[in-house]
């Protein structure tokens, strides 16, 4: 458990310092963040035409209001916490390449219903749309990440007990 927590703390550590590097940034993060939004566009595009995006923005054509996909709001965070916790983890690296995977799409996939669901919020009501961001999504968001890695946990193979003999 202590070699686990350690290395999770410093693979976090790393990952966190790695988002934060300029040209990580540049030509990672910022084009990622305009993405989601240009995902969410089109999501909301189904059923909704009024919906445009400008880089990180996401804006309501009749109503103005328009929500900027910033850090700790592209799901990266959560994303980072999950890998960390992966990598740290003693498991073939198949098994750590795909739960990485699958989780990147599950956080990613609740961080779009996130962006959305508050998209729509601030067109209602500003003192709801506050309450959300700030409390609940950020709450779920990183509770996704959690559920993603104790699943993942729950499908590794057992290892075998060595024979002696």
């Amino acid at each position: 458990m202590l070699r686990f927590m350690l290395l999770f703390l410093l693979c976090l550590t790393a990952l966190f310092v790695a988002e934060l590097l300029q040209p990580v940034d540049r030509h990672v993060i910022v084009p990622f963040t305009s993405a989601i939004a240009d995902v969410c566009v089109w999501i909301v595009g189904l059923f909704d035409p009024h919906a445009i995006a400008h880089g990180k923005i996401l804006q309501s054509t009749t109503s103005g209001f328009a929500i900027s996909i910033e850090r700790g709001c592209n799901g990266v965070e959560a994303v980072i916490i999950l890998i960390a916790a992966i990598l740290a983890f003693p498991a073939p690296w198949k098994h750590k390449l795909a739960g990485i995977g699958i989780g990147f799409v599950a956080i990613q996939a609740m961080n779009l219903v996130r962006i959305i669901s508050l998209f729509y919020l601030g067109q209602w009501s500003r003192l709801w749309f506050d309450w959300f961001h700030l409390y609940l999504w950020q709450a779920l968001i990183v509770l996704d990440a959690l559920i993603v890695f104790l699943v993942w946990l729950r499908y590794l193979p057992r290892s075998r007990p060595q024979v002696l003999g």
